[in-house]
């Protein structure tokens, strides 16, 4: 069989004239919306920790010292930022050679059962010095998970997407990464007007990790139905029985999802990967995760009424992210993370030294979502930008490990440098860290990013739907991987 160029592949199946393209379009949202369900219960899983942890910091840590717990337990939210690069090699390898949708599967599982272990576990009073070993087990446990989600996700959005709207598409990451954040929030708004603080406090906390876990399961038995998107060479060659095909049609000499072939053959799109997100993930965590914090122990607004703000400045993030990945399909990603990096590195002290000293809900609220407007122009492209710029053959662990290893080292360090330096009475020194670190993800953005509206992908045929290496040259669709 004649090798038929990518350019042709994707035409034959992404044409407007081509009778099947509709098809295509309704299972590359299926595949999609099953994908993207797994990566919304990751995330919630995660965010439930941050969201309640006001309520069940003494219970696991310092409990003569209110101050001291919280700052204990954003240090524990920090751990599984820790494990990321681990669990972003593990199940990048996994996915890279023995499929997405395998290890997917494996990590939603291993985030099911970290939220049921803090669901159930006893606190300090019970079982001593055991319950806060527990707690930090589960946080590496769930941060091993979501470094692999990261990765093989964002991969795998971007393989089954079609191509003229993959920005669309793999906007749906982020969709499901902040309604993770919004359904935790969400499920915070909803204890705290059914329980008094009383019960929040001595159970109540543990209601929205046993959601979670039991959310866990329904995705699994959804992930078990996904298209896998990598090809049968590509599996073959990581048993050692052929060779993985890489960009254009050439093939990998190294096997696929090793970090020999990542540092030997990719290492410049890694480092890419790691300094595109710094500024990125510490502006994410910033105005998502510490807000909440900063709003309570510096502006001095309530609980109550941060839960609400949260809610509502995040919902409408959400709602954002495909809007701002459709553009991105109109006018290039490039432009797009400029924009970010501009005004990311100019509004970010105005906004957070202003939040210091308002006491309004509703400014509170402007002044959040003026922020997120800012990094939406990042987080809705980001997984993307970063997927284009590798071949199949190690694309889920040169994704997810550069982005764990950014997010280790910046992003999830933001909770715990920020409540610490707020304590030290340094506040602002936060804003110029995370200033700082935009405007080095600028450079990168500017100078070493490609200036293309489309870097087509070496499976650029709308992904689940067959590989370059078994279609013919008439532009018939290649065969369904299975």
């Amino acid at each position: 069989m004649s090798r038929v160029t990518l350019a042709s592949v994707s035409m034959s199946i992404t044409h407007p004239g081509s009778s099947s393209s509709a098809a295509q379009t309704r299972r590359a949202i299926a595949n999609t919306l099953k994908g993207s369900a797994g990566n919304l219960i990751e995330w919630y899983d995660l965010y439930v920790y941050a969201a309640f942890s006001a309520y069940f910091a003494s219970y696991f840590f310092n409990a003569k010292d209110p101050a001291q717990a919280q700052i204990d337990a954003y240090l524990t939210f920090a751990l599984t930022f820790l494990m990321r690069p681990v669990g972003s090699w593990f199940f990048g390898r996994y996915a890279d050679r023995h499929g997405r949708r395998a290890a997917l599967t494996l990590s939603v599982s291993l985030m099911g059962v970290g939220s049921l272990l803090v669901a159930v576990l006893p606190g300090t009073a019970q079982i001593g010095v055991w319950s806060t070993v527990l707690m930090y087990a589960s946080r590496l446990l769930q941060g091993f998970s979501v470094g692999g989600e990261y990765g093989t996700s964002a991969t795998y959005m971007s393989e089954v997407a079609t191509a003229k709207r993959r920005g669309f598409f793999s906007s749906f990451q982020y969709v499901t990464l902040v309604g993770g954040q919004v359904l935790a929030l969400l499920s915070l708004v909803i204890l705290q007007s059914t329980l008094g603080e009383a019960d929040l406090k001595a159970w109540g906390w543990r209601i929205p990790f046993a959601i979670g876990a039991v959310a866990a399961l329904i995705v699994l038995w959804l992930r078990r139905t996904m298209d896998e998107t990598i090809s049968k060479e590509q599996v073959a060659a990581a048993k050692g029985h052929g060779s993985a095909s890489g960009e254009g049609g050439e093939f990998e000499a190294v096997q696929p999802g090793t970090l020999k072939l990542l540092f030997t053959k990719h290492w410049k799109p890694f480092a890419v990967v790691v300094f595109l997100t710094m500024g990125g993930t510490c502006a994410f965590y910033l105005y998502t995760t510490y807000i909440l914090s900063f709003m309570n122990n510096v502006s001095g607004i309530p609980k109550t009424q941060t839960s609400v703000i949260n809610f509502w400045a995040l919902f409408v993030f959400m709602l954002l992210q495909p809007v701002f990945g459709l553009l991105s399909d109109k006018l290039g990603r490039r432009p797009q993370l400029i924009v970010f990096g501009v005004l990311g590195a100019i509004f970010t002290w105005p906004i957070m030294s202003t939040l210091a000293g308002v006491k309004d809900p509703m400014i509170a609220f402007l002044l959040m979502l003026a922020g997120l407007v800012i990094v939406v122009n990042y987080t809705s492209i980001s997984a993307l930008v970063k997927a284009e710029l590798f071949p199949s053959s190690v694309r889920a662990l040169g994704v997810g490990l550069g982005y764990a290893v950014a997010n280790s080292l910046f992003g999830g360090t933001v909770p715990f440098i920020g409540e610490w330096l707020s304590s030290a009475g340094h506040k602002e020194w936060l804003f110029t860290y995370v200033t700082i670190t935009i405007v080095i993800s600028l450079v990168v953005y500017i100078f070493f990013l490609p200036n293309k509206k489309h870097t087509p992908l070496d499976t650029e045929f709308g992904a689940a739907f067959g590989t370059p290496a078994t279609a013919d040259d008439d532009g018939r669709e290649p065969s369904r991987v299975s």
